[in-house]
């Protein structure tokens, strides 16, 4: 039997269920040998934060995500991939973005899994905006020097 790809990227305001994500890209699939999550939430920033506000321009961040989606499906052979990215309003220990990898060996979902998390932390088209506990503007969220540098190993020679 040959793999069935199953490739999901969701952008959305309301909330996911981890497990039931990997639940659904598992369920009935017995040629997965390795899953590797990650799940971001929003933290407070040791209280300095009500909410942090997430902006994209509909459309748009759907196709760069899957693009990058899809180079990861061309670099590593895996049977499924879980993308989904909130936007709007989400509060400290609420979900921000989850990615799943699955494959039949664990290197491969591992990597694939770090890939898009360093894409989407370096170069996915969202906008942060600030909410502060103490009422004053937050500000919109620079990206990280360091989230670009983590980026840079995934360049292939050819870039």
């Amino acid at each position: 039997m040959s793999a069935v790809l199953a490739l999901t990227v969701r952008i959305q305001r309301e909330d996911f269920d981890v497990a039931a994500e990997i639940a659904g890209l598992t369920a009935g699939r017995s040629d997965i040998g390795a899953v590797v999550s990650f799940s971001g939430l929003c933290r407070d920033e040791q209280g300095a934060l009500t909410a942090l506000e997430l902006e994209h321009y509909p459309g748009m961040a759907e196709a760069e995500i899957g693009r990058i989606a899809a180079e990861a499906v061309e670099r590593w052979p895996l049977q499924g991939l879980t993308v989904i990215h909130r936007h709007g309003r989400i509060r400290p220990g609420e979900n921000i973005v989850l990615v799943v990898a699955a494959s039949a060996h664990r290197q491969a979902a591992f990597e694939a899994a770090n890939f898009l998390m360093d894409y989407l932390k370096s170069r996915a088209p969202f906008w942060k905006k600030e909410h502060r506990a103490d009422g004053s503007e937050g500000g919109w969220v620079e990206a990280k020097e360091t989230d670009a540098q983590a980026a840079e190993r995934w360049k292939s020679s050819s870039e």
